[in-house]
């Protein structure tokens, strides 16, 4: 029979992490106590040690790190409201070049060929 997955809560993972990391018991032990995989326990170790740091960078790193998000959004939302200006713009453009010519590229590839094959028979 499957075993229903629980949901463990952060503050449930902070708290065993921490265990983990004080070192004053194995985790083996820890894992028993709490009912949960040896190696999970030893995930959540890592993590923590990986991200302790965060809790003292301050506000401020936090902030310019947002600011350099939202600046980054700004440039880009311009970037793409140019762009849907270019592509208005030159779309009836494009139209009236396709009703001359169906593709121009195509019939330009078309007469180089033709003219190079007619001068290629002429030299033999």
């Amino acid at each position: 029979m499957k075993r229903k997955r629980r949901h463990l809560s952060a503050e449930f993972k902070a708290r065993v992490a921490l265990e983990a990391l004080k070192g004053i018991r194995t985790i083996i032990e820890i894992a028993r106590e709490n009912e949960v995989a040896p190696s999970q326990v030893g995930a959540w170790k890592k993590e923590l040690e990986s991200r302790i740091d965060e809790i003292f960078e301050g506000k401020s790193e936090v902030a310019r790190e947002l600011a350099r998000k939202e600046a980054r959004e700004v440039k880009l939302e311009r970037k793409v409201g140019q762009l849907v200006i270019e592509k208005e713009f030159l779309e009836p453009k494009r139209s009236a070049v396709g009703s001359r010519n169906s593709n121009p590229i195509l019939a330009a590839k078309k007469s180089a060929n033709s003219w190079g094959s007619t001068s290629a028979k002429s030299h033999d």
